[in-house]
């Protein structure tokens, strides 16, 4: 996943420079990564466990100038000596509505922490999800949840095995010979239309198969390598735990 377009000018040395000055002067430094036709934006900060050994903020979703100044002002509060805690709810980050913070599954960190990652090396650093409601105020988790937002904000919690936002029953294309004779899965098509095709490379028209993203995902665990794969995009590889090469699709 990119960083925000005023980090993609620069080289990653010089970010982390950037982003030790800013740690230095204002405590942490703020990435904002842009949201795409399919994958949602997200804001998390740099720095808050090196100034005040507190984990580092995570939120999806949210205008780029929203979750800038959000993340700002929870730092304000730990700044302040206050420690966020993770499923407390809170009332006074948001106006008029509650917010909750989850504890990012260390699985989770690699695939939203980049710069982050850059910066601290090897060495570990805790993260907290901040989680907005819906218009009507209610979580995720809730009953009546806004169905829209649903994959606006993937719950890092969880889901360490599951890492695709869409259902797990969603339906997808695969091949005769991945489930008939074991073939692996060497290509991932996800099409301009949001289609996900999972493909073994020697298949022909009449091998294609429907079944459950889930029930991919259960027998190769890796295929979550490539669960940020945008529209218009398709991944291949040689074998099971190669590295993918990631490719925009031919226009046909």
């Amino acid at each position: 996943m990119k960083d925000d377009n005023q980090h993609e000018c620069i080289s990653k040395s010089d970010l982390i420079e950037q982003t030790v000055q800013n740690i230095d002067k204002f405590g942490l430094q703020v990435i904002l990564v842009d949201s795409t036709d399919y994958l949602p934006s997200f804001a998390y900060s740099i720095g808050l466990q090196k100034s005040y050994n507190h984990p580092e903020i995570i939120c999806f979703g949210l205008p780029k100038s929203l979750a800038h100044g959000i993340i700002n002002d929870i730092a304000e509060i730990i700044k302040n000596g206050e420690k966020i805690k993770s499923e407390n709810v809170y009332t006074n980050i948001f106006d008029n509505s509650r917010a909750e913070f989850l504890k990012v599954d260390k699985v989770n960190i690699p695939d939203y922490f980049g710069a982050c990652l850059n910066y601290y090396g090897n060495e570990e650093f805790d993260a907290l999800q901040l989680i907005w409601t819906d218009r009507n105020d209610i979580f995720p988790w809730e009953m009546n949840f806004e169905e829209e937002f649903l994959y606006k904000q993937p719950l890092l919690d969880r889901n360490g095995e599951f890492k695709f936002y869409e259902p797990k029953n969603l339906t997808t294309f695969t091949t005769r010979q991945w489930l008939e004779e074991n073939k692996p899965i060497l290509r991932v098509v996800h099409d301009n239309e949001g289609d996900w095709q999972f493909l073994t490379g020697d298949q022909m028209q009449d091998d294609i198969k429907i079944v459950a993203l889930e029930e991919l995902i259960k027998i190769d665990k890796t295929l979550n390598e490539i669960f940020d794969l945008d529209y218009g995009e398709e991944a291949e590889r040689e074998y099971i735990g190669g590295e993918w090469k990631r490719n925009q699709m031919d226009a046909d």
